[in-house]
């Protein structure tokens, strides 16, 4: 994929999260059941990284809970604002994990594990996702962990009915590669108006996800798919590293 598509992608979600950031957050104050369920079995030792931590509903929760040292990072200023008042106390950072230079921003060159919950399908480009995931890799010990969840928004026909022609952001389907999908996001909050705004948004399939995690130095040790109506809104994965 071209650079300039790649930061045109990158643009149409920084636009979204700086202009609808607070409504955003509003609407993501509970921990989804796939996190839930993940919790319990991850270990309660070292170091955790959260990478797009988002409202800090997960960070209040962990704090309170578990013995294990929590980080969260986000890019965005208004939903750490919100990280930090929901979780009065965790270690936040802002970084961009596009940009290379947000390994420099780490308190530690090593965790434990890491967290990366509805991220991974909106870093546009196979280039950078393979990039993003070695950085991953990097910070882990053999055998640590890194938990993640993708969407399956295909599962959904309320969703798939807000896909949109890539013409609407003034790119080509030509431009993008296969999976990539353009969606409008809704929400209205009593006695406000209907706010709606765009999202790119990368579909992937299990097979694409076993080539990256094998790319980047990962065993795929469990998938399971969880969310929204039927349960299937979310594939959420276990990897270990080496």
């Amino acid at each position: 994929m071209q650079q300039e598509i790649i930061q045109h992608l990158l643009d149409i979600n920084s636009h979204f999260y700086e202009t609808f950031g607070g409504v955003f957050a509003a609407t993501r104050r509970r921990i989804q059941p796939g996190i839930r369920s993940l919790l319990p079995r991850l270990p309660d030792a070292g170091s955790w990284l959260d990478l797009g931590c988002g409202s800090g509903s997960l960070a209040a929760e962990w704090a309170g809970s578990r013995q294990s040292e929590y980080t969260g990072m986000d890019f965005s200023t208004t939903l750490l604002a919100a990280a930090r008042a929901a979780a009065p106390g965790v270690h936040f950072l802002q970084g961009d994990l596009c940009k290379p230079a947000w390994l420099k921003s780490l308190p530690r060159s090593q965790y434990q594990g890491i967290l990366c919950f509805a991220v991974l399908h909106h870093i546009p480009g196979a280039d950078l996702r393979l990039r993003l995931l070695q950085q991953v890799r990097s910070l882990l010990p053999e055998g640590g962990w890194f938990v993640h969840s993708v969407w399956q928004f295909q599962n959904s026909p309320r969703l798939v009915e807000r896909v949109l022609p890539w013409e609407r952001a003034g790119l080509s389907a030509d431009d993008l590669e296969p999976g990539d999908t353009l969606l409008d996001w809704r929400a209205a909050q009593p006695g406000a108006p209907s706010q709606t705004g765009l999202r790119y948004v990368h579909r992937f399939s299990r097979a694409e996800l076993d080539e990256l995690a094998e790319k980047a130095g990962f065993t795929v040790q469990e998938s399971f798919e969880s969310d929204g109506k039927g349960g299937r809104l979310g594939l959420y994965q276990i990897w270990r590293a080496g």
